[in-house]
Parts: C-alpha cells; structure tokens; sequence
C-alpha cells in the first residue's frame, strides 16, 4: 500500500484553471501506475485520466476532460498531478488520486487499491 495526499483544490470561476497534486509516500512511487477520479454530489465515482508506471508513456482521459485536463507525473518528487484547464461548473466534485503496483491500471476504480483521500473543486458559474 502507498499513502497518498491530494492538495490543490478550492473554488475557481467557470473557465479558469487548477492543478492539483498528489503526493505518495513510497520510494518505489515509479513503479506505480496512478489515476485521478472524482465524485460530484449524488453522483458515483468516476474515472477522470489515467497515467502509467515509469515514464508515464501511456496516458487516457474521460470523454468529458479530453483536451482540457492533463495528467503527469514527477518520480523525483514522488507526485502525479492533474492539470485542469477551462474549468466548467460540472466538473465540481471531490477529486481523487489513486495507486497500484502495475504499470497501467486503467479507468475502473476497482483496479487501483490505494486512495488518497480527497480534494475539493468548485467550479462557479
């Protein structure tokens, strides 16, 4: 298991921008492939951009974030990141890191076994 700290989250207007960080705990952050989700009140929990292991060479994104949000990641600082671009009042939602020791885990929640615990985003209109 890793620990894992998300911070960056607050309250932006429609059409700004975020980045949000999330910090893990082990060394061996490079051998983890990581993933961002979110979950918007009354809402499941959804898949927002994927990263792989390594070099990050392999990326993916949700439908509704392609071309605005970018996901990296630094293994020097042990933090992948989600940058968010022309935010929209619908991406409001408590914002998710998530962890496994693979090389690419994929858009199902269920294929990740740490999680961070949460940042809050507020798009207003």
């Amino acid at each position: 298991q890793v620990q894992l700290v998300e911070s960056g989250g607050g309250l932006v207007q429609a059409g700004g921008s975020l980045r949000l960080s999330c910090a893990a705990s082990k060394r061996t952050f490079s051998n983890y492939a990581m993933g961002w989700f979110r979950q918007a009140p009354g809402k499941e929990r959804e898949f927002v951009a994927a990263i792989s292991r390594s070099g990050g060479g392999r990326t993916s994104y949700a439908d509704s974030v392609k071309g605005r949000f970018t996901i990296s990641r630094d293994n020097a600082k042990n933090t992948v990141y989600l940058r968010m671009n022309s935010l929209k009042p619908e991406d409001t939602a408590v914002y998710y890191c998530a962890a496994k020791e693979t090389y690419y885990s994929g858009t199902y929640a269920d294929g990740y076994t740490s999680w961070g615990q949460g940042t809050q985003v507020t798009v207003s209109s």
